[in-house]
């Protein structure tokens, strides 16, 4: 357990590092670069009902609306973490039953009545607002000490940057050249006893745009 939790911690002093490291997404595109449009809802929760003798299980999520003004059709291949200030890092999606969706959904019918699951999109949004696309990203629910996470959104953009790895070596002994993209980084705090998880909410702290 104290191995884990050690290399949990280094991957996370790292991935800092690399960030700190990191240049600031360019304030004027440069040719080419685009970045599609985005609204979204800070994340809220759903509890999964348990079978027979099993236990609820919670999890987050956060839908957002992107909109394709670039004048162009525009690849889509887009990653989403979510990492506490516990050193935990979550992918979208992980362990997350198909039926979690299905009931978001239903939820918010009335609203996104074409809402899709991140992990489903097309890998294309199409230009125009008529093509907006209404996505939902989920995940399980995360440790329960931690009191803020950050949420990172990649694949909004084409704008990416290359720089050396702070630690890692190739065979000649250079740097490693680690590849970055504009990433959406969107921050929470955790209000509430950690021992009612259900009714833990999240505020909202900010946003900004980083290269990751």
């Amino acid at each position: 357990m104290k191995s884990f939790v050690y290399g949990t911690f280094v991957v996370c002093v790292v991935v800092a590092c690399v960030c700190m490291a990191a240049p600031e997404p360019a304030i004027v595109p440069g040719p080419g670069d685009w970045t599609v449009d985005v609204t979204f809802e800070h994340p809220q929760k759903i509890t999964l009902e348990p079978g027979l003798g099993g236990k609820p299980r919670l999890f987050w999520y956060l839908i957002m609306t992107l909109t394709n003004k670039t004048k162009r059709d525009v690849d889509f291949y887009p990653q989403c973490d979510l990492m506490t200030d516990t050193f935990q890092i979550i992918p979208s999606g992980k362990s997350t039953p198909t039926v979690v969706f299905e009931r978001i959904k239903r939820r918010h019918q009335g609203r996104y009545p074409f809402l899709e699951p991140l992990e489903k999109v097309d890998s294309k949004i199409l230009q125009g607002e008529d093509n907006a696309k209404d996505i939902v990203i989920i995940w399980p629910d995360f440790n329960a000490q931690a009191k803020n996470i950050q949420v990172f959104i990649a694949g909004l953009s084409n704008e990416t940057a290359v720089i050396d790895h702070p630690v890692a070596k190739d065979n000649t002994g250079n740097p490693v050249k680690v590849y970055l993209r504009k990433t959406l980084e969107l921050s929470y705090a955790l209000k509430g006893d950690p021992t009612l998880r259900s009714f833990v909410e999240m505020a909202y702290k900010g946003k900004r745009w980083i290269m990751r």
